[in-house]
């Protein structure tokens, strides 16, 4: 017998939940340097078929890589945006294109993994998931295939340069895609370097996601240290017959000059007749978010005694992380379901209960449309305004 307090902890209720990151960079680069120390660095700090995780600074991880191939220009260009975390797989230069894409998209054995293919072991061994993928300068279409296949397996999505040198050429290159996880953004910038728009636009998006969220398309916000573009772009922002407006009709991203250099384009290469509910960016990358949010509500109760109690503490943490979400203005609203004609007894008796959610994510205001109506209502009280 106990004369006195006795206290007994509860577990039950809604758990607490972390926030979700989507801004942790993935590239495929080259890089190569003179034989001596440099090149001594280099295969030191990039090890070729590695992933590499850079913290702490991009412009510090650039004096190590080297004088030639597209590693230097690409963490200088990201650095220009934001300070993320960036996870680099350097391959080897081929001896012409062909070797080249076949170096970047990679293989594995299923132990071994080299370019595109060694972005999805980053997580198990560095800690962390790349999620906006990207291999500037080096993203010809087989590539581009490549990465959205990983960008699948990782819930990341992929930012891709469009080729032509005309826009009806840059339009004809993206009919070779119908991805959701994918943006094909024309035309580059005056650097010298090919894949310096796609650089800059993986960091802005790694700064768009720390600062504003994962719900903001990249559209419409300054880029850093663009000094003009390869090829002439007209825009009006009430004429979509100019250049600007025809490519962003065609789902191809642009760059506009108004106040600064911005890219201009909210959409990816999704088709708006069978895929009309990822045809933004925001949100496909909502649904990732969304996704990994789940996996943290889900994971505390996976293999605890299944009762009503727990069914219950399980909904309310999903609803209540998803009002949290409401309010902050990341979605519009979500919520979870157990439905009761969804779970028969022999499948809840198996373990395998059946939950249901509903989203809505929030929108870019891509199109407001405005009335303009001339009337003669503001003259109605003018002699008495003589008066």
């Amino acid at each position: 017998m106990v004369h006195g307090l006795t206290i007994t902890e509860s577990a039950s209720g809604p758990r607490a939940l972390g926030a979700v990151s989507l801004a942790v960079i993935g590239i495929v680069a080259t890089a190569t340097a003179p034989a001596g120390e440099q090149a001594d660095a280099l295969d030191a700090a990039f090890p070729l078929n590695t992933p590499v995780l850079i913290t702490g600074g991009v412009d510090i991880a650039a004096g190590n890589a080297g004088t030639g191939g597209t590693l230097g220009p690409v963490l200088r260009a990201i650095g220009d945006q934001a300070t993320p975390v960036v996870v680099v797989v350097r391959v080897a230069e081929g001896e012409d294109q062909a070797e080249t894409d076949d170096n970047v998209i990679g293989a594995t054995d299923g132990t071994t993994f080299t370019g595109l293919q060694a972005l999805a072991v980053a997580e198990q061994r560095l800690g962390v998931k790349p999620q906006i993928i990207a291999a500037p300068g080096l993203d010809t279409q087989p590539v581009i295939e490549e990465m959205v296949s990983v960008a699948k397996k990782l819930r990341g999505f992929v930012y891709a340069a469009a080729e032509g040198d005309t826009v009806a050429e840059a339009l004809t290159f993206r009919e070779n895609f119908g991805h959701r996880e994918l943006m094909l953004i024309w035309p580059g910038t005056s650097d010298d370097f090919a894949g310096d728009i796609v650089a800059r636009a993986i960091g802005l998006r790694a700064q768009i996601d720390e600062t504003v969220g994962w719900h903001k398309t990249i559209s419409n916000v300054p880029l850093v240290g663009v000094t003009g573009l390869d090829r002439d772009i007209s825009f009006d922002l009430t004429d979509p017959s100019t250049d600007a407006g025809v490519l962003n009709g065609g789902e191809v991203t642009t760059i506009i000059r108004q106040n600064g250099f911005r890219l201009w384009g909210n959409r990816t290469t999704a088709n708006p007749l069978t895929n009309p509910s990822f045809v933004f960016e925001s949100a496909v990358r909502t649904s990732h978010a969304l996704q990994e949010i789940v996996a943290q509500i889900v994971s505390p109760f996976i293999d605890q005694p299944m009762t009503v109690g727990l069914i219950k503490d399980l909904l309310e943490t999903g609803n209540a992380r998803f009002r949290q979400l409401a309010v902050q203005g990341v979605i519009q609203g979500a919520e979870m379901f157990f439905d009761a004609d969804q779970n028969s007894a022999q499948e809840l008796a198996a373990g395998r209960p059946r939950f249901r959610i509903q989203f809505t994510p929030v929108a870019p205001l891509e199109n407001p449309n405005v009335d303009l109506v001339i009337t003669d209502f503001y003259y109605t009280d003018f002699a008495d305004q003589l008066v």
